[in-house]
């Protein structure tokens, strides 16, 4: 996203945005009549960009109504088109509240009944960090990690195992280790580890790929393991991913299924035709889809596990996650769906870690 024709142009003037409980009003002044449209840039209905705002020409303000979604924080953009040609996106400049993202910061509302996770105000001594390098066979590939242990774990020590899709975002993004320090730090839970891995061609070894799933089994897991030691048993490597990274964990588990002893998967992108049509554009639509109908058809699966999944109320991947819940419940498995008043962002998967994350790691490893 950006401006184009690349023209450097003055900040809008701002007028905070008038957030009621059951809509809010966003407003932006154009007092030199330079915009010729303003959309808003949200992820909550189709089409993405839209609805437009419309201009009140004696008050040279454009405005838009927004009735609220069945959620409690909407992260949005501004889309707008100069009367020049140049095309923007920016964030709302009357309004300070902002998220992080893996694009860049978004403009946040955030409605009554929003409250913030009260372990990120928490201190605790941090951990260690350490960063790997592990190569896979098949696919070839250099994987990137950030081995985390918590705070007097030794090196040679065997100690509980994380394993994070997307790993250093979800850190960065969404505080996992700090969350994990704070826990730690109180008792709450055992000293451990998280391995932080970050994706090599993500739509592609995420979408189900089985050359990932042998490499994250017999390439990736084994090097991770030779510099953080697991006690014995499946019951002590957890699993965790969002979006694609969920759904590449799920497969991971029903293709090796001594892999995980738990997994915890976030907004998981289960498509099928049924449910995911807008997605059916996606390259590895198909070869999803494919996996994800023979998981929904299976009657009893002989190795199930606790899984705890969570999506965000306004998110499209909500249909697919209540039918892979059901199914998964149906084959024996121990599973939970928390429906979170979010939408797919990280900062509404970090708001579902307490105690959804937590309780996960505390049934597992006591």
């Amino acid at each position: 996203m950006g401006t184009s024709p690349l023209t450097k142009r003055a900040a809008p003037k701002a007028l905070e945005p008038l957030v009621a409980d059951d809509h809010v009003v966003f407003r932006l002044p154009d007092e030199d009549e330079a915009l010729e449209k303003v959309e808003l840039s949200q992820e909550v209905v189709r089409p993405r960009v839209g609805p437009p705002f419309e201009l009140n020409a004696d008050e040279r303000v454009w405005k838009l109504r927004f009735d609220r979604p069945n959620a409690d924080r909407m992260e949005y953009m501004l889309h707008l088109i100069h009367k020049d040609g140049g095309e923007e996106w920016i964030n709302d400049p009357g309004n300070p509240v902002v998220a992080p993202g893996p694009f860049g910061a978004k403009s946040v509302i955030e409605w009554p009944g929003y409250v913030r996770p009260s372990w990120l105000d928490l201190e605790a001594p941090p951990g260690n960090k350490k960063e790997l390098t592990i190569t896979t066979r098949a696919p070839r590939a250099r994987f990137r990690v950030i081995l985390w242990s918590a705070r007097g774990l030794q090196p040679d020590e065997a100690a509980p195992l994380l394993m994070a899709h997307d790993g250093p975002e979800y850190d960065e993004l969404s505080s996992l280790t700090h969350l994990l320090e704070v826990r730690c730090a109180a008792g709450d839970l055992p000293k451990m580890r998280a391995a932080l891995i970050a994706p090599v061609d993500r739509d592609n070894s995420y979408s189900a790929s089985a050359a990932y799933s042998r490499g994250f089994a017999y390439d990736l897991l084994p090097g991770i393991e030779r510099a953080a030691p697991i006690p014995h048993g499946r019951s002590m490597r957890i699993g965790m991913g969002a979006s694609l990274g969920a759904l590449a964990m799920l497969h991971i588990h029903r293709t090796g299924p001594a892999t995980f002893g738990g997994l915890f998967l976030q907004s998981g992108s289960y498509f099928r035709q049924r449910y995911d049509r807008q997605e059916s554009g996606f390259s590895r639509f198909r070869r999803i889809s494919r996996f994800m109908g023979n998981v929904l058809t299976a009657e009893d699966w002989a190795h199930p596990i606790p899984i705890t999944l969570t999506c965000g109320t306004i998110e499209e991947n909500l249909a697919n996650n209540r039918a892979t819940g059901t199914a998964l419940a149906r084959q024996g498995y121990d599973v939970s769906l928390v429906e979170n008043r979010d939408g797919h962002n990280w900062v509404g998967w970090r708001d579902t870690f307490d105690p959804n994350l937590i309780g996960l790691l505390q049934r597992m490893w006591g």
